[in-house]
C-alpha cells in the first residue's frame, strides 16, 4: 500500500489562497484529494491521472481550485483560491491504481489529512 504524507493546510481569510502537496511513496496511477468539512460525509474534491489528461474537479470548486502532478517526485499539488469558509475540511489525499474518477471504491491508499480552516 502507497505511503502518502500531505502538507499545506492551515487557516486563511475568505478570499485567500492555500496550496496543499501530497507525496507518494511510490508512482502511481491517479491522485487526487478528497474533503470532510465537521459533521459532513467524506466528499471527492479533484483527480488527475498519472499523465495529466484526465482531471475532474467537483462542481463545487471548479474556477477555484486547480490540480497538478509531478511524477518525478511522486507529487501532486492542490492550488486553492479564493476560499470560501465552506471550504473548511479536513482534506485527505487518495490514490488509485484503476480510476482518475476516483469513487471511494477506486481508491487504493488514504494520507492522514490535513486541516483547511476559511475564517469569514
Amino acid at each position: 500500500q502507497v505511503h502518502l504524507v500531505e502538507s499545506g493546510g492551515g487557516l486563511v481569510q475568505a478570499g485567500g489562497s492555500l496550496r496543499l502537496s501530497c507525496v507518494a511513496s511510490y508512482s502511481v496511477y491517479a491522485m487526487g484529494w478528497y474533503r470532510q468539512a465537521p459533521g459532513k460525509e467524506r466528499e471527492f474534491v479533484v483527480a488527475i491521472d498519472y499523465e495529466g489528461e484526465k482531471i475532474y474537479y467537483a462542481d463545487s470548486v471548479k474556477g477555484r481550485f486547480t490540480i497538478s502532478r509531478d511524477n518525478a517526485k511522486n507529487a501532486v499539488y492542490l492550488q486553492m483560491n479564493t476560499l470560501k469558509p465552506d471550504d473548511t475540511a479536513i482534506y485527505y489525499c487518495a490514490t488509485s491504481g484503476r480510476s482518475a474518477l476516483m469513487t471511494e471504491g477506486d481508491i487504493a491508499s488514504w494520507g492522514q489529512g490535513t486541516q483547511v480552516t476559511v475564517s469569514s
